[in-house]
């Protein structure tokens, strides 16, 4: 008898075996099922989210509202697209809470892209890239973005959020050390956090503290990450890029710049902080951004070396087991690419307005940290409650601002964060500096206690 058929004899002994297992057990009387107990009826409520401590703290923080005698800010209806005038509720109001920085939402050239995209490939990509396939939007789009930076190559994913989350946790772990700026967006905390890595916190911009703390700790971990952003969306600043390339350089670590809110606003042509501050962009391990602000669409995306990218389609989680993204979005994101690079004029127009803003404010005696005139400017007020009552009392003149308070920058640094883009006009510039001015003049004069003491 030959090997192979020996091979089979067994394999159909076992086979047969194995049915006969099975129809033994089938012949079994199964065990009767287990009662389900009895549930009271609280137990078939569920349980109460009201109870949680936050939810508390939203309770407490709308009775304040109520009794100082102003609405909610956020969440406000509107019901057109967005421009540099919007209507919410009854109001006319000159919109500053947009990320619509060079003005391509209302684009005619992106609509019909996105309408074409839509006939041509439906609403959604329908399953995650990695099973369900590419599609020539998404080579098309990742191409783009890296072109447009100077980049090898790039990854488009589903959330601008879920970007840094993902990219951070797939390439730190529990030996590496990551040191982010004290101001840095939310996305990257939260990836740092659970990425199981070592983290720092490091004064705003203070490069210095960097290498002084790398000079200690360096030989202790694996990998290190530096994460910064190139324009920051509280404070409207930027970094010294070149001092950080100097400082990741010189102890082996790695950079990433988040540039949600600097690309489309800093450089002459909208290519963000590199080209603002004439560094090479392939220096930089790391490139992140959002499609959802001068984009006009919604995700996010890393950009970088070939191997970077290869390595993020295999092991970003965010990445690997979501959907890609849609046509509309990837190629609203493509297209508005292409008009970027066809019309700078619009960052330029922009940055005209940022600084028309800026200069202002400060000559109207508004305190605006350390925004350089931008795409962002805050005006910072101090308290929460004076700093709700601003926005709440600006709104009411036409213009719309929204309040920044604790806990998401200290109680001592609340502010209105105006977002300029390059459709405003002069003229609601120039409008909304002397309402804010007079309205925190008159905020600051008055007693908190008489504002507590509103009848309701």
């Amino acid at each position: 008898m030959s090997v192979s058929a020996g091979k089979t004899g067994r394999a159909n002994a076992l086979i047969d075996r194995l049915r006969q297992d099975h129809g033994a057990r089938q012949s079994q009387t199964p065990p009767p099922p287990t009662p389900v107990p009895e549930l009271d009826a609280k137990q078939a409520k569920g349980f109460d989210f009201s109870r949680l401590p936050h939810y508390a703290q939203l309770r407490i923080q709308r009775a304040v509202g109520e009794k100082i005698g102003v609405g909610s800010p956020f969440f406000r209806r509107i019901d057109e697209i967005d421009g540099a005038e919007v209507t919410i509720g009854n109001r006319r109001c000159i919109q500053f809470g947009s990320y619509n920085y060079v003005g391509l939402n209302r684009h005619p050239e992106l609509v019909e892209a996105v309408q074409q995209a839509a006939a041509d490939w439906g609403i959604s990509a329908s399953a995650s890239r990695l099973v369900g396939g590419e599609r020539p939007y998404h080579a098309a789009l990742e191409r783009a973005i890296a072109e447009f930076l100077g980049t090898e190559d790039a990854i488009a994913m589903v959330s601008g959020h879920a970007t840094n989350v993902t990219s951070i946790g797939a390439l730190l772990g529990p030996k590496d050390l990551i040191l982010v700026d004290q101001l840095i967006h939310n996305s990257v905390s939260e990836g740092a956090r659970l990425s199981g890595a070592t983290r720092l916190t490091f004064p705003h911009n203070d490069w210095a503290w960097v290498d002084e703390k790398l000079s200690r700790l360096r030989g202790r971990y694996d990998r290190v990450l530096i994460v910064i952003e190139g324009l920051y969306s509280m404070d409207g600043d930027a970094p010294d890029l070149e001092k950080f390339v100097a400082v990741k350089a010189r102890h082996d670590a790695w950079l990433m710049v988040d540039e949600a809110h600097a690309l489309g606003v800093m450089g002459e042509t909208g290519r963000g902080i590199a080209e603002a501050q004439g560094i090479d962009p392939q220096v930089v391990e790391i490139w992140m951004g959002t499609l959802s602000k001068t984009l006009c669409s919604c995700g996010g995306f890393i950009a970088g070396s070939a191997a970077l990218i290869e390595y993020l389609r295999h092991k970003a989680a965010g990445f690997v087991f979501s959907v890609g993204l849609s046509a509309p979005h990837a190629v609203a994101a493509e297209t508005a690419l292409r008009l970027l690079d066809r019309e700078p004029e619009r960052v330029a127009r922009l940055r005209q307005n940022g600084q028309r803003f800026l200069e202002g404010a400060r000559a109207a005696g508004l305190d605006t940290g350390l925004s350089e005139g931008l795409a962002v400017t805050p005006v910072i007020i101090g308290d929460s409650i004076r700093t709700v009552l601003a926005a709440d009392r600006v709104f009411e003149e036409g213009v719309n601002a929204l309040p920044i308070i604790f806990p998401a920058v200290p109680e001592k640094q609340a502010r209105l964060r105006f977002f300029i883009t390059s459709e405003h006009t002069e003229a609601q510039i120039d409008h909304a500096v002397e309402v804010t001015a007079r309205v925190v003049r008159q905020l600051l004069a008055e007693n908190p206690a008489d504002w507590m003491s509103q009848p309701g």
